[in-house]
């Protein structure tokens, strides 16, 4: 793809250091000197324009945010975008960078185990064949998305090419790696409210496409959390057929005396 930047769109973006990241090699290992906290550090791969990850950032000031894309003109529009979040949902671009980069070279720029969350938002389906090495959830990708994340790490996948999603979900199960809230059609009914949309979403779900996402448990902590909720649920519903049980056989009790009587 290629894109046509302003005039003077290089010096625009040096003139945005505290949101604009251009040498992001500088800070590997180094990203929570550059938030200035300790907070999770979540990344979406392929930001585009920068609408999921502005609007994500601005509503959540406790998690830090980087969006990452290789071309000038993204970043640029990304930077405009998060600006203009900030003014709908107020607060302060401190929790967010837009960092221009390849993300192919991914270890470069990350240490091992310092992200705690990886999006991939409707990334480029690579359709041939010949091709599937190139697709952002292919092993090969994954096996460095593993090494940057942590503990806690978990990847969040939205597509909309069906296609796409078969061979992710392969990729991941091939790789023995667990995954939850798997959905071929995540707005079936209605806006998920309770998850912001991207440029491309909005308009594939205007037109009746269905959206395919699923969540990747990577790290031990984000997996033991997964088993013990999933034990919860398990429980939870025993209880309820206990309680559904105990009250048929009450239930019963009752009309068989009142057959005896």
């Amino acid at each position: 793809m290629r894109l046509r930047g302003r005039k003077g769109i290089k010096e625009a973006l040096e003139a945005q250091p505290e949101l604009v990241v251009l040498e992001p090699q500088a800070h590997k290992g180094r990203w929570r000197e550059v938030f200035g906290n300790d907070r999770p550090i979540h990344v979406e791969l392929g930001m585009g324009k920068g609408k999921f990850i502005s609007e994500l950032s601005a509503l959540n000031p406790q998690t830090n945010y980087i969006g990452i894309d290789m071309y000038d003109e993204l970043i640029r529009r990304g930077s405009e975008k998060a600006r203009d979040s900030r003014e709908v949902h107020g607060g302060d671009l401190s929790n967010l960078r837009l960092v221009r980069f390849n993300i192919e070279y991914l270890e470069d720029i990350f240490e091992s185990g310092e992200l705690d969350r990886i999006y991939l938002n409707f990334s480029d389906p690579w359709p041939k064949k010949k091709h599937a090495r190139r697709r952002l959830t292919h092993a090969a990708f994954v096996r460095k998305y593993e090494k940057v994340l942590n503990d806690n790490g978990e990847i969040h996948f939205k597509t909309d090419s069906r296609s796409l999603f078969e061979f992710s979900l392969n990729s991941f199960a091939d790789l023995g790696l667990r995954m939850r809230n798997i959905s071929l059609d995540l707005h079936a009914e209605g806006p998920r409210t309770d998850l912001v949309m991207t440029e491309y979403e909005t308009k594939f779900f205007e037109r009746g496409m269905p959206i395919h996402r699923v969540e990747v448990v990577i790290g031990e902590k984000a997996l033991a959390a997964h088993v013990k909720r999933l034990a919860e649920e398990d429980e939870a519903g025993l209880n309820r057929k206990e309680t559904r049980t105990n009250s048929c056989a009450k239930n019963n009790g009752t009309i068989s005396r009142l057959l005896v009587e």
